[in-house]
């Protein structure tokens, strides 16, 4: 027998539930006849300590969630769609990519200083290949700084003095209220977001019919054939976005632009493009083959030696 109550699968953050509660209230108003709860999932991702693997990591934040998914522990699942792996779980399938968020990284400092104010020297928090390399690639001497948690440890290690400054995604500060500790945001000319960043994807069983048929009103196709763009771009060279890897497309209704790049972990060596189609994943994928006869594979092997 169908339980009464619809269970919302997600990460056990802030950040996660924020973002699973706007799912939970927008399904609730076209399937209104059930209600639904909030599930918070403890993941693999969330139980490690120190740096993620370079390959796959990302995926360990969202595999537990699919396979409680899968198992109908849960109805539906959501997650920050730059985690999803490059492989699904059987059964369970991408139902929508809601209407993005801004996709842009954020500068976060002590004193709102902007980038052009740092000085030499400044430690930035972050535990990204790709924000560590467009960093780097700036040449004004800072100096990228490991550093894990949710946003809200972030900022508390920022105001305690681990770090000087912070980058972090602009969704998530907005989507905690947080905006207003935001210093700069900054442009993709400089720092190109990771692919998926911004966007949510929520995901039910393949034999849902329910499920599928209500979420199908949540996707935005602009927001899915961004999505589409820079995934088939990602997976094309093998990465995941804890690579020095970034990619952001923009879509209408008949094409799709995307700009990425790959580069070294010290900054000194980025190869980058933009390519223009009309069909998303054929338009990553361009870009990707572009990338790869400018050297984007071997610098991807660097950096997960």
């Amino acid at each position: 027998m169908p339980r009464s109550v619809l269970r919302v699968g997600t990460r056990g953050s802030a950040l996660a539930l924020a973002q699973a509660e706007t799912i939970r209230k927008a399904v609730s108003n076209v399937i209104t006849h059930r209600s639904f709860e909030l599930v918070p999932v403890t993941t693999t991702g969330d139980t490690i300590e120190g740096e993620l693997p370079p390959l796959g990591g990302k995926g360990l934040f969202v595999s537990d969630i699919q396979e409680a998914l899968a198992s109908g522990k849960i109805d539906l699942a959501v997650h920050s769609a730059k985690d999803l792996p490059a492989k699904g779980t059987d059964g369970v399938v991408l139902a929508a990519i809601p209407k993005r968020e801004d996709p842009r990284d954020a500068l976060v400092t002590r004193t709102g200083a902007g980038l052009n104010s740092l000085q030499p020297g400044t430690t930035v928090g972050t535990s990204s290949m790709r924000r560590r390399t467009q960093l780097l690639a700036l040449q004004r001497g800072l100096v990228p700084t490991p550093i894990r948690g949710n946003v809200d440890t972030r900022l508390r290690k920022l105001s305690d003095g681990e770090v000087q400054a912070l980058v972090v995604a602009l969704a998530g500060l907005k989507r905690l209220n947080r905006a207003d500790r935001v210093a700069e945001i900054l442009p993709i000319s400089i720092m190109l977001p990771a692919p998926g960043q911004g966007a949510l994807a929520v995901e039910c069983r393949a034999n849902d019919k329910m499920m599928r048929g209500a979420l199908a009103q949540l996707d935005d196709p602009i927001a899915r054939a961004a999505f589409d763009a820079e995934r088939s771009f990602m997976l094309s060279l093998g990465g995941d976005c804890n690579l020095p890897l970034g990619a952001l497309a923009e879509a209408d209704a008949e094409r799709v632009r995307i700009r990425g790049l790959v580069g070294t972990l010290d900054g000194k060596r980025v190869v980058q493009d933009q390519v223009e189609g009309d069909d998303p994943e054929k338009t990553g994928l361009e870009l990707a083959d572009r990338l790869r006869a400018m050297g984007a594979e071997e610098i991807i092997a660097s950096a997960r030696a």
